[in-house]
C-alpha cells in the first residue's frame, strides 16, 4: 500500500510563495489532499468537515477560474473580491476562502496536537482543535455534528498504520506539510486581518 503523501498531487510544501502572495491554483490543489486525510479515518460522521472544505474549495476555484490573471494569488484574489463588490456579504470567493482557511486551521491543530502528543487519541487531539478553531464561529445546530465527528476519530495507531510505512519516514513528511500548511494559515491570517477581511 502507498504511503498517504504519495497518494496526493500536492503538498503544502510546493505551493510556491511569492511577494505577490501564496499562488491560487496550487494551494487549492494542496487543500483537496486535507479532504483525502478524512478518508483515513474511516468514519461517514466526517463527510460534514470533507464537504465543507470541498465546497469552499470549489467556490474559491470557481472564482479563480473566471479571473485567472487578477486572482492568481489568495491575496490578490481577495482585493480583486473587494474592489468588485462593494458590499462584503456579496463577496462569495473572499467568504469562501475565510471558511476554507478555517477548516484548514482546525485540521491542522488537530493533527499537530496528535503528533505533539504521542499518548493522545486523535478524538482528544481533535476536540481541543475544534474547540480552539471552529467552534466559536459555528451555530447550536452546527456545533453537536463537528462533537460527534470528533467521537468518531479512529484509534492512533489505526490512523498511523493508514498513513503508511515505515512509521518514521511517514511522520517527518507528516510533521513538514504540516509546518508548510501553518505557515500559510499564520500568513493568511494576518492579511485577512489586516485588510479587514474577516477572521481565521
Amino acid at each position: 500500500m502507498p504511503q498517504f503523501f504519495e497518494t496526493i498531487t500536492k503538498s503544502f510544501e510546493d505551493v510556491p510563495i511569492t511577494e505577490d502572495g501564496v499562488e491560487t491554483s496550487s494551494f487549492l490543489e494542496a487543500s483537496e489532499g486535507v479532504v483525502k486525510i478524512f478518508n483515513l479515518f474511516g468514519n461517514p460522521a466526517f463527510s460534514v468537515v470533507q464537504n465543507d472544505i470541498t465546497g469552499n474549495i470549489n467556490k474559491v476555484r470557481t472564482y479563480y477560474t473566471a479571473n485567472p490573471t487578477e486572482a492568481n494569488t489568495l491575496e490578490k484574489l481577495l482585493a480583486h473580491d473587494k474592489a468588485a463588490h462593494a458590499k462584503p456579504k456579496e463577496r462569495v470567493a473572499t467568504d469562501a476562502l475565510m471558511w476554507l482557511l478555517r477548516g484548514l486551521k482546525f485540521t491542522s491543530m488537530g493533527l499537530r496536537n496528535n503528533l505533539d502528543s504521542k499518548d493522545e487519541e486523535l478524538s482528544v487531539s481533535f476536540t481541543k482543535a475544534y474547540e480552539g478553531s471552529l467552534k466559536k464561529y459555528h451555530g447550536m445546530m452546527v456545533r453537536p455534528v463537528f462533537s460527534l465527528a470528533m467521537k468518531a476519530c479512529p484509534y492512533r495507531t489505526s490512523f498511523y498504520s493508514k498513513l503508511g510505512e515505515p512509521q518514521d519516514v511517514v511522520l517527518a513528511k507528516l510533521d513538514k506539510w504540516l509546518k508548510a500548511l501553518e505557515n500559510i494559515i499564520e500568513r493568511m491570517s494576518k492579511v485577512f486581518k489586516d485588510g479587514g477581511y474577516g477572521e481565521i
